[in-house]
């Protein structure tokens, strides 16, 4: 039997069965994967060549959007079933004529042989993972109570940047003396019907109280390093997913890390966000579960006047008493381990396939002898870690001043004439977002400019070079300004399937927010870019 198709079988957890039965009916299973895959890969090889589709021609050069791959199964008359898989890479332009060049060549020479593992659901590839992998905890194992994220269906009108600009829509939302007409004229989205809400009804309804509760305006973690404002009102009526039992444990003191059960970019990026705000399902690209420190006081746990319950389970709790660590000490440990390349790359098959599973010093009794110093070391590093991610939070020598050399050097704001910028130079014109269908935000091209280091900044940054790449971007605003010597690490850097920084400035483009960048946001891309240095300088140490 020969076939081709979407690749997605080879490793999905859905097909796990299908993948039991291939191994029970067949003697011999021969996997050709051709990539070409826009969503896992961008279409791009590992060398940076391009990888279009197997299904490309003159006409279409890029081919279908999917990846594929061809399965040879052999059943023979002895039959005896398969104890492995024979797996081979095609990728770039060549793929055709190498699959006609090795046609009837051994395959033994040709193929790796692997054997699918059973507790990730025998993947048919290659799947990276560390020997000790089972052995550790799995996220929910130890924080077991999760929440997902905000989902408004509504962003145009309950999120914004500005907070004056939200209230002014609120306020007129809840003006009796404007019709329902009217505000669907002036905001369609909130007056947008759907199957779970009906627009006019809500309306009705929130046009008999006293008008919008000032409490109502939220602190929301939207895209990592994009922390914005959010009218939930009293009870989230106007949001989709208004997630009622996930807002009670957002309180000041409590910290969450975002992720998801196999990102479905894979492992090549840090595994969690974090946040101690409010946090958007789309926090981590294939819907965020949000994971907190501690519990407030609803159905997850007994009413206590006011106290806070610890969000772990019985044995992290006896773990944590017999190395005598706190959960905020776990909980920056999880956070530096998500966070760290070595276990990311060791464990990247894994991760394509399971919750991540956490390396515990001692676990699961705290025997080892230096296993508290290890635990205290690890989460003095996830603290420094929480401070470069949280974007409202000072960070001396990064974001306060007086900066590191190297750091200073970072994403410099500067005009194409070497004159100080303006206020004139502040609009983002350079095609880096547009509105596209049903109003959500596509990035663009915009405006970027690849050059070496000059010898002035190889020597201010010096030994965080290594971490940085040997190139570096300016990256322009619009014809006149540009923030200069942006580190192409920097500018790569991804977090919850997003490039950072393009993403940042895909939302800002002058057609999408509407206006020009203020000061403080031409300072704030600044400060972001220098945060993810700062992190990346670390993480090479």
């Amino acid at each position: 039997v020969c076939f081709i198709s979407n690749y997605s079988w080879l490793d999905g957890l859905s097909f796990t069965g299908m993948r039991e039965r291939y191994l029970e009916a067949f003697d011999a299973i021969r996997i050709d994967c051709l990539n070409g895959d826009k969503y896992k890969t961008g279409k791009v090889a590992p060398d940076g060549s391009p990888d279009p589709s197997i299904f490309s021609t003159e006409s279409d050069p890029v081919g279908i959007q999917v990846g594929t791959a061809i399965a040879t199964l052999v059943r023979k008359a002895d039959h005896s079933g398969a104890e492995k898989v024979s797996f081979r890479h095609l990728w770039g332009q060549s793929k055709p004529s190498e699959l006609i060049a090795t046609a009837e060549t051994d395959p033994e020479g040709t193929y790796e042989a692997l054997k699918p593992i059973l507790p990730l659901g025998l993947p048919f590839v290659q799947t990276e993972v560390s020997d000790e992998w089972f052995e550790w905890p799995a996220l929910p194992e130890l924080f077991p109570v999760s929440f997902p994220g905000v989902q408004t269906c509504r962003d145009q009108f309950l999120v914004d940047v500005d907070l004056d600009r939200l209230k002014a829509r609120v306020t007129d939302y809840f003006d009796a003396r404007l019709s329902h007409g009217e505000i669907a004229r002036r905001y369609p989205s909130i007056m947008k019907a759907t199957a779970g809400f009906n627009a006019i009804a809500v309306r009705d309804e929130l046009l008999k109280r006293d008008g919008p509760d000032e409490a109502g305006f939220v602190r929301f973690a939207y895209r990592p390093f994009d922390t914005r404002w959010l009218f939930w009102g009293k009870d989230g009526s106007l949001l989709d997913r208004p997630r009622v039992r996930y807002k009670p444990h957002v309180f000041a003191g409590n910290i969450w890390l975002s992720a998801a059960q196999h990102l479905r970019k894979g492992a090549n990026e840090p595994q969690a966000c974090f946040t101690n705000q409010l946090g958007c399902r789309h926090l981590i690209e294939r819907g965020a579960l949000m994971f907190p420190a501690l519990l407030g006081n609803d159905s997850c746990g007994p009413e206590s006047g006011g106290t806070r319950h610890l969000n772990l389970s019985s044995a992290a709790k006896l773990y944590l008493d017999r190395l005598g660590a706190s959960v905020k000490d776990l909980f920056h440990h999880v956070l530096v381990v998500l966070h760290d390349p070595v276990y990311r790359n060791s464990n990247a098959g894994a991760l394509r396939m399971e919750w991540p599973r956490i390396p515990l010093p001692g676990w699961p009794e705290g025997q080892r002898e230096d296993a508290a110093a290890t635990l205290a070391a690890s989460a003095v590093r996830g603290r420094e870690l929480t401070c470069l991610l949280d974007t409202e939070a000072s960070v001396p020598g990064v974001t306060q001043s007086p900066l590191r050399p190297e750091i200073a050097a970072i994403s410099v704001p500067a005009t194409i004439d070497g004159r100080n910028m303006n206020s004139e130079d502040f609009a983002v014109t350079a095609g880096w977002g547009h509105i596209g269908r049903g109003d959500a935000v596509m990035p663009g091209q915009g405006r970027l400019v690849e050059r070496s280091f000059t010898l002035q900044e190889r020597s201010v940054i010096g030994h965080g070079l290594p971490a940085l790449g040997t190139s570096t971007f300016d990256v322009h605003l619009n014809r006149h300004a540009l923030w200069r010597n942006v580190p192409a690490t920097v500018w790569n850097y991804r977090l919850g399937g997003y490039q950072v920084l393009k993403k940042w400035l895909s939302y800002r483009e002058h057609k999408v927010l509407g206006r020009p960048l203020r000061m403080n946001e031409i300072q704030y891309f600044s400060e972001m870019a220098r945060r993810v240095t700062a992190i990346l300088i670390a993480e090479g140490r």
